[in-house]
C-alpha cells in the first residue's frame, strides 16, 4: 500500500511538472509570435533572425511553391506592415524544445516591389524550436482565410 501511494504521489507530482512545463512553453512561443509581428510593423521589416539555424520551409499564402527560407534571406522588406497575429493556440510536441503554432493573421501590407495587399487575412501554423534559448521557426504554412488575401509575393527571387 505504501509503495503504490509513492507512486502515485510521484505520478501526480510528474504530471504537475510536465503541464506547468506545457504552459511554460506555450507562453513562451505565443510571446514570440506577438513579439515578431510588434517588430515587424515597427519597422517595416522581416527579421530572418525568426527563423531556425537550419532555416525553414514554407508554403506562402500566395499560392506558390515551396519556399526554402534561410537565415541569410532579408525577412522581407515592406512600404507599410500592419498585420497583427490573434486567436493563437499553441500545441506543446517537446515541452521547451519543439511546439506547434496555429494562428490567424489579419491587416495590410505592401512589400516592396510587389503590389499592396489590403485585406491580407490568413491561417498560420509555424513549427518552433528552441535554440540557444530562444523560439525559433523551423516550418511554416499560411493559407488565406475565406474573402482574404493572401501575399502578394511568390519567391524568394526577385523577378526582373
Amino acid at each position: 500500500m505504501k509503495l503504490l501511494m509513492t507512486a502515485m504521489i510521484a505520478l501526480l507530482m510528474f504530471s504537475g511538472t510536465a503541464a506547468l512545463a506545457d504552459e511554460q512553453t506555450e507562453r513562451e512561443v505565443r510571446q514570440t509570435i506577438l513579439d515578431s509581428y510588434v517588430e515587424t510593423n515597427r519597422t517595416n521589416k522581416g527579421n530572418a533572425d525568426d527563423y531556425s539555424r537550419e532555416g525553414a520551409i514554407e508554403f506562402w499564402s500566395s499560392g506558390g511553391l515551396m519556399q526554402e527560407v534561410t537565415r541569410d534571406d532579408d525577412g522581407g522588406e515592406y512600404e507599410e506592415f500592419n498585420i497583427n497575429a490573434f486567436h493563437i493556440k499553441v500545441t506543446t510536441l517537446v515541452p521547451g524544445e519543439v511546439a506547434v503554432a496555429h494562428f490567424y493573421a489579419q491587416g495590410s501590407m505592401k512589400p516592396k516591389g510587389a503590389p499592396r495587399v489590403s485585406n491580407y487575412f490568413t491561417r498560420a501554423m509555424q513549427v518552433f524550436v528552441k535554440e540557444g534559448g530562444a523560439w525559433k521557426i523551423r516550418s511554416s504554412h499560411w493559407s488565406p482565410v475565406l474573402s482574404g488575401s493572401g501575399t502578394s509575393q511568390t519567391s524568394l527571387q526577385e523577378e526582373d
